[in-house]
């Protein structure tokens, strides 16, 4: 019986450090995530993804890879242009085309990423008061660094600020 070994790969392999969720340099609990269980599609207002074109939701999929490599604090203090990148809303806009999805929970705190020019990613944060507070009933944490997709807005009509 032959063994086949490559002594090169092997190496290789052997000089790649092993990561782990405990180590100082780990970075993974501050990167923010992304959540489309509550989105939604307001007829004649927002978009469904068949709705994008294929360079469209490319350009997205790689702004959420880009996003998701830090926490949403940082994003927040990050320009495009003259605008932030992430911002949060204290309420849902009264100068907006959209009306307030009835099964959003109303403690949430609406927000928006610019994506570019016109176009944005809306949807809500959980309030910092949720910060590792377990649900009652299922026991798992809120995570107040999760942006919760509702709405892609192609036009920028959810916090209209022209007249």
């Amino acid at each position: 019986m032959s063994s086949f070994k490559n002594t090169k790969t092997k190496s290789f392999l052997d000089s790649i450090p092993v990561i782990s969720l405990d180590s100082d340099d780990n970075d993974l609990t501050n990167r923010c995530k992304f959540n489309f269980g509550y989105f939604y599609v307001q007829s004649g207002i927002s978009q469904d993804f068949e709705n994008w074109s294929h360079a469209e939701l490319i350009k997205l999929l790689n702004k959420l890879k880009n996003y998701s490599k830090s926490s949403l604090e940082y994003w927040k203090n990050q320009k495009v242009g003259n605008y932030p990148v992430f911002t949060v809303y204290e309420c849902f806009p009264v100068n907006t085309d959209f009306t307030k999805p009835k099964h959003i929970p109303h403690q949430v705190l609406w927000a928006r990423f610019h994506l570019e020019n016109r176009v944005r990613l809306i949807g809500f944060v959980i309030p910092d008061e949720y910060k590792d507070k377990a649900h009652q009933k299922t026991a798992y944490r809120f995570d107040t660094n999760t942006f919760y997709v509702v709405y892609l807005d192609k036009e920028h009509r959810f916090y209209k600020t022209e007249k």
